[in-house]
C-alpha cells in the first residue's frame, strides 16, 4: 500500500473498510459470471468504460496511508485509470488437462486466487479476469470496497433483462419482521424482555468466542495459519423451487432456514462418512454468518446506496452471527428435523442484537484502539469457529451484461482459517454455493457438495410427503 502526505481530498476508509486491509483479514470478493456466447474483449472493455462501476468512486480511487498509518481514498482523474492494468485476458484454458470440465477448470482457477493473488495498491483495486476458454469474467473486488449487498447492486445497475435489454434487473428484496402494533402491552414485555435476554447470552457466547473458547476438533476444523494452505473449490447446485417446497412444510419456515438446515444435515452426513470413531450426538459445531445491517433488507437501487445519510448506505453494513448446527447421525432421521431446529436457533438469534453488537463492537475497537486488536480479535473468532457461510439475493430473471446472456453467478473469498467457507448467491429460480475448502484437511468437496444436494432432496421428499397428506 503506498504512503503519501495527506492531501485535503483524501477521504478515511470505514472502520469496516479498515479491517479488510489488515494482513490477517485482508479479504478479496470473487464473482465469476459464466456466459453463453463467447466473449468479446473490446466489447468488455467499451461496457466498463461507459458502465456505473467507473463512475463510482471506489472504482477510481487508490488506498494511500498518511503519515500516521492511517489509510485513505484518493480519488484519481478519470482519464488516468489505465483500464489494460484491470482487465486481465486469460487466452488459454486454465488447465493442462486434454479434457476437463469448464466448471472444474473455473474453480481451480478460483481456488488459486483465494491464497496466492493479492490486489496491487499501485492501482484502484479491482480486476476483471477473462477466462476466454471458459467464456468467463471474474470480478476480483477489495472487500475494503463494499461488501456484498453493495458489490451485487451496483453490478447489476450494469447489466440488463435478457427478455427485455431496456429494462433493468427486478432486485429481489428480502422481507424484514415488524413488530405487530395490535398486541398487547404484555406482549410487548414480554418481547423485550426476550430481546435482552437472547442478547445477553450471545453477546457473552460472542466475547467468550473471540478469546478462547472453541469447538471440539473434527475432521473439518480449521485454525490458526490454516489460511495460507492450499484450497479446492466446488459447486453445489440447488433449485429455489425445492427450497421453497421444503419451507413450507415448517411453519413461517425461510429460505435461511432451509439453507441452514441443508448444512447441518450435509456436514452429519460428511462426518459420518470421515470419521472414523462415533462422534458424540448432539455434538455443536459452530460457524460464523454474515447478516446485513441495512434498514431495507435485500439488494438496495444504487441510488440509494450512493446516499450517505440513507439507512442503507454503500459500503461494509454488515454484523457477524455465531450459527451453531448439531451433528445427528445420518441414518434414520428424520430429514426435516435439521430445518426445525435451525429454525429455533435463527429465531433466537434474530431477536438479539447480536449482529448490531458485533458491529458496533468493531466499530469501536477499531476506531479507539486501533487497526491490530481489531483484526486480532476477528482473526481470533475465526480461528475458534469452524465454517463461514453468507447468502446473497441475486436477480430473479436472466440477465446480460454487453449484451451477451449470463448463464450463471458465483461469489467466493479470499481464504480464512476456516478449513470451509461457503457462500450462495440465487439467479433465475437458481441459487449455486461455493465451497472453498483447505484441501489438506477437506480433500474432498466434490463429495461434500452430494452430501448438500443429497440433504435438500431428502427434505424435499419429506416435505412433499406432508403435504400429500
Amino acid at each position: 500500500m503506498a504512503s503519501a502526505a495527506a492531501d485535503y481530498s483524501d477521504e478515511p476508509l470505514t472502520p469496516a473498510g479498515r479491517l479488510f486491509v489488515q494482513p490477517q483479514m485482508n479479504q478479496i470478493i470473487h464473482c465469476a459470471v459464466g456466459f453463453k456466447n463467447p466473449i468479446n474483449i473490446d466489447s468488455i472493455k467499451s461496457h466498463l468504460k461507459s458502465s456505473l462501476l467507473l463512475s463510482h468512486p471506489r472504482f477510481s480511487s487508490l488506498m494511500v496511508r498518511d503519515s500516521q498509518g492511517l489509510e485513505h481514498w484518493r480519488k484519481i482523474p478519470h482519464v488516468d485509470l489505465d483500464l489494460d492494468r484491470h482487465v486481465i485476458v486469460v487466452p488459454n484454458p486454465v488447465t493442462t488437462a486434454s479434457h476437463f470440465d469448464h466448471d472444474t477448470a473455473v474453480n481451480d482457477y478460483l481456488a488459486d486466487l483465494s491464497t496466492s493473488s493479492e490486489l496491487s495498491a499501485e492501482k484502484p483495486m479491482w480486476e476483471v479476469h477473462l477466462l476466454m476458454a471458459h467464456n468467463c469474467a471474474i470480478f476480483r473486488i477489495h472487500h475494503a470496497l463494499g461488501d456484498g449487498v453493495s458489490l451485487m447492486s451496483l453490478f447489476l445497475a450494469s447489466c440488463r433483462g435478457a427478455e427485455d435489454e431496456e429494462k433493468m434487473p427486478t432486485l429481489a428484496s428480502g422481507k424484514r419482521n415488524r413488530v405487530n402494533g395490535e398486541k398487547g402491552w404484555w406482549a410487548l414485555l414480554i418481547g423485550f424482555v426476550g430481546t435482552l435476554w437472547f442478547s445477553l447470552i450471545f453477546v457473552v457466547e460472542f466475547t467468550l468466542r473471540c478469546l478462547w473458547v472453541r469447538d471440539r476438533k473434527t475432521e473439518i476444523s480449521g485454525g490458526d495459519g490454516v489460511e495460507l494452505w492450499p484450497r479446492k473449490l466446488a459447486t453445489a447446485r440447488f433449485r429455489l423451487q425445492d427450497m421453497k417446497l421444503v419451507k413450507k412444510a415448517v411453519p413461517n419456515a425461510t429460505i435461511n432456514d432451509v439453507l441452514f438446515g441443508v448444512i447441518s444435515s450435509g456436514l452429519s452426513r460428511y462426518l459420518d462418512h470421515r470419521t472414523t470413531n462415533a462422534l458424540p450426538e448432539g455434538l455443536q459445531i459452530t460457524g460464523i454468518a454474515m447478516v446485513n445491517l441495512r434498514e431495507q433488507p435485500g439488494l438496495q437501487e444504487l441510488s440509494d446506496l450512493m446516499k450517505s445519510s440513507s439507512g442503507s448506505s454503500w459500503g461494509n453494513k454488515f454484523g457477524m452471527l455465531l450459527l451453531p448446527i448439531y451433528y445427528h447421525k445420518s441414518s434414520g432421521t428424520d430429514p426435516l428435523v435439521y430445518l426445525k431446529i435451525a429454525k429455533v436457533m435463527i429465531d433466537r438469534k434474530k431477536r438479539s442484537l447480536e449482529a448490531h453488537f458485533s458491529y458496533k463492537i468493531g466499530y469501536f475497537v477499531m476506531t479507539y484502539l486501533g487497526a491490530k486488536l481489531a483484526a486480532w480479535l476477528n482473526y481470533r473468532i475465526v480461528c475458534n469457529t469452524n465454517f463461514t457461510i453468507s447468502n446473497i439475493l441475486g436477480p430473479q430473471e436472466e440477465i446480460v451484461l454487453g449484451g451477451n446472456p449470463i448463464t450463471y453467478l458465483r461469489v467466493n473469498s479470499s481464504s480464512l482459517p476456516h478449513a470451509l467457507t461457503m457462500h450462495m448467491i440465487s439467479y433465475a429460480e437458481r441459487a449455486d454455493m461455493q465451497i472453498l475448502v483447505a484441501k489438506d484437511i477437506i480433500p474432498d468437496p466434490a463429495f461434500l457438495v452430494k452430501c448438500f444436494e443429497e440433504a435438500l432432496l431428502d427434505m424435499k421428499e419429506a416435505a412433499a410427503a406432508i403435504n400429500r397428506t
